[in-house]
């Protein structure tokens, strides 16, 4: 993407450029993939991000120096819900939204060099190791340990809930370097192929059936130091700034987006919008995500001029997740005894599944730092309460 592009895309008034987004979607998003109700694995949706790459619009947050539309907050938004309003469903991304942001804001410039092209390449397809079996919400207690030898690292440890592990060929992770002194000041972020010897990656089946999240253990693996990024022992810094993008990812409406449009699928399936107590909290609901977006759109124009995310960014998270989850419920509600069906209910805009909404939704408040954690951060941080 030239800088010529990025300053025309800027320059375009907001209705045209919706226009513009909307019909070269339409045109090129296969039909059969809309409103996915599940996370997609790369044979299904890596096409969609090969096509992504090839118009110039799979990085629309990146600058366009490194190859992205370089969009400001403002039409970084409308790209976004046109994708979510339309049900473009989210690709293998954790290198479009979190390595890449990661690398260009600290990564050295031979890191830059290497890894962002093959990223918009769709060569190297990234998941994140981070969470392990004893250190989930308090990630700092990570015991995955990398032992200097030389040149490289040697890893061991155990990594879960991997998300889409099984269709990545690199991962980014947190390791122990230091055992002495604060949890926080002994850990390093690295780099490595998932072919690497030594890397055994084993998918999870979830309640819905879906395989999206994997275990990944580390045996005597060997790392290249030229593979941290940040510095020895300076991963925590780094981790921090990488959950900032994380907890705007999960706070982005377009999950709640995406089944506010099949509630109202389902509703018009089965004549709820005559009834005013459903309409009332069909509303609300409406109110709520509204409300998301205002909020979520000042998170990221604070990003766009390059500023930084402070903890107040838990509240994102809190407020998605927790809609997400009450709009799940009034689905279900609203499909009464079909809500259980596994194959689903046919609406004019496809199958509506509510029990797998509702199981899908469940681990939100969770992952990503629970819920209970990120009050805690806005108690502490925000309002400055006592411990």
């Amino acid at each position: 993407m030239t800088e010529q592009a990025h300053n025309e895309y800027n320059a375009m008034d907001d209705d045209a450029f919706r226009v513009m987004v909307h019909e070269w979607i339409v045109e090129n998003y296969p039909q059969e993939l809309r409103f996915k109700p599940y996370r997609m694995h790369w044979d299904e949706i890596g096409d969609w991000y090969l096509t992504l790459s090839k118009k110039g619009w799979l990085t629309p947050a990146w600058p366009a120096e490194y190859g992205g539309m370089g969009l400001d907050a403002n039409k970084l938004l409308i790209f976004m819900d046109v994708c979510e309003s339309y049900g473009v469903g989210r690709t293998p991304d954790m290198g479009i939204t979190m390595v890449g942001p990661l690398l260009i804001q600290h990564g050295s410039q031979e890191q830059k060099d290497h890894y962002l092209p093959r990223i918009l390449a769709g060569e190297y397809i990234w998941c994140q190791g981070y969470s392990e079996p004893g250190a989930g919400s308090d990630l700092a207690s990570l015991q995955t340990s990398a032992v200097r030898d030389g040149d490289d690292y040697v890893v061991n440890g155990h990594k879960i809930w991997t998300t889409l592990a099984m269709d990545a060929n690199m991962i980014f992770l947190l390791v122990r370097t230091n055992k002495e002194g604060k949890k926080q000041e002994g850990i390093t972020f690295l780099l490595a192929p998932l072919d690497t010897p030594g890397i055994t990656v084993r998918p999870i089946i979830n309640l819905g059936m879906h395989d999206e999240f994997a275990e990944v253990f580390f045996d005597d693996v060997r790392i290249p130091v030229a593979n941290v990024v940040g510095g020895e022992n300076k991963g925590w810094t780094i981790a921090k700034a990488l959950l900032g993008h994380e907890r705007i990812f999960i706070g982005s409406p377009k999950f709640a987006i995406l089944a506010m449009a099949r509630l109202k699928s389902l509703a018009k399936t089965v004549g709820l919008f005559d009834d005013p107590i459903f309409v009332e909290r069909y509303t609300r609901l409406q109110l709520d995500i509204d409300d998301l977006f205002a909020t979520y759109k000042r998170f990221v124009e604070v990003l766009k001029r390059g500023g930084t995310i402070g903890p107040e960014v838990s509240m994102l998270k809190i407020w998605n997740t927790e809609t997400q989850q009450r709009l799940t419920e009034l689905m279900m509600e609203a499909a009464g005894e079909n809500g259980g069906i596994q194959d689903g209910i046919a609406t004019d805009d496809g199958l509506v599944r509510p029990a797998g909404e509702v199981i899908g939704s469940r681990p939100s408040t969770i992952y990503g730092g629970s819920n209970e954690v990120q009050r805690n951060i806005l108690a502490k941080a925000v309002l400055r309460l006592p411990g």
